[in-house]
């Protein structure tokens, strides 16, 4: 057991309500890819709960190696060693042929032409009828769900200017034109949402 593991409190306290969610939306076998796997709670959790998937995690070339501890200390056959991507100028065909997506807070820490990118990549990546589950904040219509997102799309914007809650207008017409379909959207706690896209 490696000691000093990096640890994210958000994802110990959000994982066994997506996870809740993933068991009947990844139900048959296959290979899902996780974008941000930051520390890699999520996809130990996730892995340990679904055998029947194979878990690809993938975070940026600067972040890639974190998630290893906790990869490392579960021992489970089911997850892969994590991958580099940048999202944006990364080679999307370079990764293993995969069956579905998922990607956690990430959305409101990428800039838009990130998140652009990564709508785009997953469209190639993935297989007609795939599914790709989007985790976070959202907005609707230019209006922030709770007092507490407010508050915090304020933080992001004040850290960094391109960071921000998006909005589901402007989601919803990205995965239009890049023919990923908005199918379902799921009401989380803690003002959280969890986004399901189709590959049409």
């Amino acid at each position: 057991m490696q000691k000093d593991k990096p640890f994210s409190q958000a994802c110990e306290n959000n994982k066994a309500p997506i996870l809740e969610k993933l068991v009947e939306l990844f139900k048959q076998p296959g290979t899902i890819l996780e974008i941000g796997t930051g520390t890699g709670q999520h996809a130990v959790h996730f892995a340990a709960h679904l055998p029947h998937v194979v878990w690809q995690p993938t975070d940026h070339p600067q972040n890639a190696q974190l998630s290893r501890p906790w990869i490392d200390d579960a021992h489970l056959t089911n997850i892969n060693p994590p991958i580099a991507l940048e999202v944006l100028n990364g080679d999307w065909s370079s990764l293993p042929a995969i069956d579905g997506a998922f990607s956690a807070n990430t959305a409101h820490i990428m800039a838009w032409e990130e998140v652009q990118a990564m709508f785009r990549g997953l469209a190639e990546a993935l297989p007609k009828g795939a599914i790709f589950c989007l985790y976070g904040p959202f907005s609707y219509g230019g209006r922030h769900t709770s007092e507490n997102n407010v508050r915090f799309d304020l933080s992001l914007r004040t850290q960094a200017p391109h960071m921000g809650i998006r909005d589901m207008e402007d989601l919803e017409a990205l995965g239009e034109a890049t023919g990923l379909k908005l199918e379902k959207d799921f009401g989380m706690p803690a003002n959280n949402r969890l986004l399901v896209w189709r590959k049409s």
